[in-house]
């Protein structure tokens, strides 16, 4: 099968790409080098025979040239944790260059598009939650990802497509959680808040695994999945998980949320407008106060997937992945 990977030099992106690859698939990738991490996702996929193009999804040109002869499309390129740009340049990324995607699409005939979403577009609900729980975004991020699942319903009656909310995605590849690993092993992590909200998060394996029944089963076509993995975690049991596995004891000490939801705040609200990226800010808070559990159901159903891997095995394969890279 041939594949186009958009976000490709990313964790998820390039990971997908790997697995595309050992199936045989011939995979080109669209994506950027924002910061050396994409940098050496790059090299590695190229190594084992992904075509890279570097640019941009608002590139129309680019675009039709990537396309051609494709029969399967993940998009997955976004814009997602900068916190030093104007919301217009998430809203050119994850709307206008899905839009721009889903027409080039069109015109070559692609054969199944599988659009990669996000649970920020549940925003924060209680209970659980599933594919029709009602979508209330609080931030920039939610809100453009969820004009761009509109984007991808709008132009369903013209390409088969599948839209995926993603829910939080760890294991080998992943950096964003490197830093929480990092704390920890070093004995410098401290709980904010409670430690009491769940995450239910996804091994990137078990993703894929999701991604690919997206794209093969017929059913599928016109529909919205949540990928989520086999079980919720409270922020307290993900460290004491991640202690464990890294061989060190979690931390007692605690502080209060206010505080440094406060600060966020502030810094996001003064160094935005700069430019700078804040290196606190509320989405990162977020962590520490969004909660999320997840119905299986229909993923379960429609796409016979079922996460496999536990929280455990996967922070031990993700630790080991770490050190392998010389990164703990």
């Amino acid at each position: 099968m041939k594949v186009l990977i958009t976000g490709g030099t990313g964790f998820i992106g390039s990971r997908l790409t790997l697995r595309c690859l050992q199936r045989g698939d011939v995979v080109r990738v669209l994506a950027q080098e924002n910061a050396s991490p994409e940098t050496k996702n790059r090299e590695v996929i190229e190594s084992a025979g992904a075509a890279v193009t570097l640019g941009s999804v608002l590139d129309a040109e680019i675009l039709t040239a990537c396309v051609d002869g494709v029969d399967t499309v993940f998009h997955l390129a976004a814009a997602q944790h900068e916190a030093n740009v104007a919301d217009q340049h998430f809203r050119d990324v994850n709307v206008h260059g899905t839009t721009a995607l889903l027409r080039a699409s069109i015109d070559a005939g692609v054969r199944r598009f599988v659009h990669g979403s996000t649970i920020g577009v549940y925003g924060s609900l209680e209970g659980v939650i599933d594919e029709d729980s009602p979508l209330n975004p609080d931030n920039i991020y939610g809100v453009t990802k969820r004009e761009g699942e509109q984007q991808v319903i709008a132009h369903g009656d013209r390409i088969p497509a599948v839209i995926v909310r993603i829910s939080e995605t760890y294991g080998p590849g992943d950096r964003r959680l490197l830093k929480l690993f990092r704390a920890i092993d070093k004995n410098v992590f401290f709980m904010i808040g409670d430690g009491g909200n769940l995450h239910h998060l996804i091994y990137i394996d078990d993703l894929i695994d999701g991604m690919f029944a997206a794209a093969g089963e017929d059913n599928a076509v016109g529909e919205i999945f949540v990928l989520s993995g086999k079980e919720a975690v409270t922020t307290e049991n993900m460290a004491r998980t991640i202690a464990s596995a890294l061989g060190r004891k979690p931390s007692r000490f605690r502080a209060p949320l206010w505080p440094f939801t406060a600060a966020a705040t502030v810094m996001e609200k003064t160094l935005r407008p700069l430019g700078i990226q804040p290196p606190l800010h509320r989405r990162r808070m977020d962590f520490f106060k969004k909660s999320f559990t997840f119905a299986q159901d229909k993923s379960a159903s429609i796409l016979n997937f079922r996460s496999q891997v536990d929280f455990a095995q996967g922070v031990a394969a993700t630790v080991k992945w770490y050190r392998d890279q010389g990164l703990l």
